[in-house]
């Protein structure tokens, strides 16, 4: 059987695309999920596939934190607003002390670009606390 030489580098050029895709995630480092934490405490953030970089900066493929407090994912291209329960890491932080009061709490990281406008669900990351 012979397979034609596009058709070979066809199928490993798009393997890799969706390898890129794929790569492309947020997590949270800490705390972990179901953590009980004393507050303050602090939230650290990974990303893969994507480089931070500060509000402001354009650049393809880069952007910043966001944690929203008891909130969902936003939708791709949606701007993260600008409140209490919104929280940014414009300068391009990657961990941050986060006061709570006491109570259970859903965490959620969204990746945003310079302008602040969502990345979607796929570069979002949920967990759960509990505050003492």
């Amino acid at each position: 059987m012979h397979i034609p030489y596009k058709q070979i580098v066809a199928a490993v050029a798009m393997s890799g695309i969706a390898s890129l895709a794929l790569a492309q995630s947020v997590s949270f480092l800490a705390p972990g999920d179901g953590a009980t934490v004393a507050s303050p405490f602090k939230v650290q953030f990974a990303i893969n596939g994507m480089a931070v970089k500060p509000a402001g900066v354009m650049d393809a493929n880069t952007g910043h934190h966001h944690l929203l407090i008891n909130g969902e994912p936003l939708k791709a291209g949606e701007a993260v607003p600008f409140d209490d329960r919104h929280l940014h890491f414009g300068k391009g932080q990657t961990e941050a002390e986060v006061t709570l009061a006491p109570g259970d709490y859903t965490l959620t990281m969204q990746f945003a670009n310079g302008a602040h406008q969502s990345y979607g669900a796929p570069l979002s990351k949920s967990i759960k606390v509990s505050v003492k």
